[in-house]
């Protein structure tokens, strides 16, 4: 099957009623934070997405994306491998309404609509694969330049011997 670009904005509601299904790529030039947050990135992001109704009637998207990427580990500040792997639930809500997002079923993650009832579907993604970063990019302990026998962080200077202030009232007590 041929990968195609997947469209920018999407009417959640709408795909969901024609039960729309999308298997392509995105360009990881349209993901300005995420090229922020990693050293290296493949060009194009693998990801499918279904949209659908469930039982209740509530309209949901989900889908998997996978990709590449270097991140700079934080012990011994190489770059190295991390494959991402994320797989996402969402349910589209009116922002001006916060009772909806309250009450929908935890396996849904709430994502709020534009005026027009669209989603920036390219942002929802970005904001997903950041998330799945680990929050401190490390080595395996074993592939790591910088062995934990060797870490070291600075040695602890001896306080400064200043006289106590108040020796002077510990004089006055005496009398």
């Amino acid at each position: 099957m041929q990968k195609v670009k997947l469209p920018k904005q999407v009417d959640p509601v709408k795909s969901a009623t024609k039960r729309s299904d999308y298997r392509g790529i995105v360009a990881t030039s349209e993901m300005p934070r995420l090229l922020e947050v990693v050293v290296d990135i493949a060009d194009q992001i693998d990801v499918e997405i279904k949209f659908s109704k469930d039982e209740q009637g509530l309209t949901y998207f989900q889908g998997h994306m996978a990709c590449l990427a270097s991140l700079r580990c934080e012990r011994c500040n190489q770059a190295y491998e991390h494959q991402i792997d994320v797989s996402f639930c969402f349910s589209p809500v009116q922002s001006s309404e916060p009772e909806e997002s309250d009450e929908l079923p935890e396996v849904y993650e709430p994502v709020e609509v534009d005026d027009h009832g669209e989603i920036n579907l390219f942002q929802v993604l970005e904001d997903e694969l950041i998330l799945s970063l680990p929050i401190v990019a490390l080595h395996a302990e074993e592939d790591c330049g910088q062995k934990r026998d060797k870490m070291s962080f600075g040695k602890i200077e001896p306080a400064d011997e200043r006289p106590n202030p108040f020796a002077v009232l510990k004089e006055l007590k005496r009398d």
